[in-house]
């Protein structure tokens, strides 16, 4: 689902310029969930945005559903992502004028789905997170790991078979970080590939791979 190879990232601070990613290669097939440990500043995050195309590359490639996306334009390339790619913030970034199907619909609204079609994807992936008594919620109601599960309820819908996730635990307290890393589990337990950058090791230890990146280096954890 997830192919990168040889992949890298410069940015300058200042005059300094900073090798956030250096020649990393991974592959995320679907049904596992790999996640990426290493310190604050070691590229992770970097790498999960190139990733899901959110940033570009300065090398490499990076092949999703098949597909390279670091070749194409502007508007394929959001195109492709939007159907293939759930990206799950830390910060949870919902839209706090909208309810919580609101939110999960609106990126399939965008697409040009009708909204009675995007309410019914919406309301199918916030099932599958165990949030349809919320659906007409704000987020300001909700709890953080309620808030969380929106967002990977976001991630998915519309069948979204890549999950890229930052720190989906690290804002949560550990009853709320356990029902999350349930339904991540449960998620690619289902196919979804996941990737998920993260601190927690009760993540890393229901994780099917462990890597860990040190100054844009990725390597296999011991």
């Amino acid at each position: 689902m997830l192919v990168l190879n040889g992949v890298s990232r410069s940015y300058h601070a200042g005059e300094m310029e900073v090798r956030a990613v250096r020649d990393v290669s991974l592959v995320a097939h679907p049904g596992t969930l790999t996640a990426v440990m290493g310190p604050s500043g070691s590229g992770k995050s970097t790498l999960l945005t190139v990733a899901g195309g959110l940033q570009p590359s300065d090398g490499g490639q990076v092949s999703v559903a098949g597909v390279r996306i670091d070749g194409l334009s502007e508007r394929d390339l959001y195109r492709h992502r939007r159907k293939h790619i759930g990206y799950v913030f830390q910060d949870f970034n919902l839209v706090q004028i909208l309810t919580a199907a609101e939110n999960v619909a609106l990126p399939l609204e965008l697409d040009g789905v009708p909204s009675k079609r995007a309410r019914q994807a919406a309301m199918r992936a916030l099932d599958a997170v165990d949030m349809t008594e919320q659906a007409d919620r704000f987020p300001a109601t909700l709890s953080g790991g309620q808030q969380q599960r929106v967002a990977l309820a976001r991630a998915i819908a519309g069948d979204r078979r890549l999950i890229l996730a930052d720190e989906p635990t690290g804002a949560l307290d550990t009853a709320n970080a356990e029902a999350v890393l349930d339904v991540l589990v449960r998620l690619v337990r289902g196919g979804v590939a996941c990737v998920v950058v993260t601190h927690d090791h009760s993540v890393a230890a229901r994780a099917d791979r462990v890597l860990r990146m040190r100054d844009g280096i990725l390597e296999q954890a011991a």
